[in-house]
């Protein structure tokens, strides 16, 4: 979810993420998580504050300040999200058996292709 603001409406949330802002705090399905009182409140009056409920809910919150949005990503109920997209180093001969690191294509867009015969 793009957001370019951290509050937004009930509707909106819900909408985007399938998650039901409750009384009982945010539900999907039979799992209910707490929202603490003054999220409630705010929740009661159709606002979301967005930072709060993900946190609770495990979900990831990347700022792009340049462009000024917000990315929402999905729930994650074992609080483990990835925080970053850099890759692990990685060093694998070449066709010519040479090593190559595959961080000296750094700041470079690249694809990697992998083949397993199984």
């Amino acid at each position: 979810m793009i957001l370019q603001s951290l509050s937004i409406s009930r509707t909106e949330f819900e909408t985007a993420t399938g998650w039901q802002l409750k009384p009982d705090g945010a539900c999907h399905g039979e799992i209910c998580v707490p929202l603490p009182e003054e999220v409630n409140a705010d929740i009661a009056r159709g606002i979301v504050d967005v930072s709060v409920v993900a946190e609770r809910l495990g979900m990831p919150i990347v700022h792009d300040a340049e462009m000024g949005l917000w990315a929402l990503g999905p729930a994650s109920m074992s609080g483990r999200a990835l925080s970053t997209a850099v890759a692990p180093e990685l060093e694998l001969p070449d066709i010519d058996g040479n090593m190559f690191q595959l961080s000296s294509l750094r700041g470079k867009k690249v694809v990697i292709v992998s083949w397993a015969p199984y």
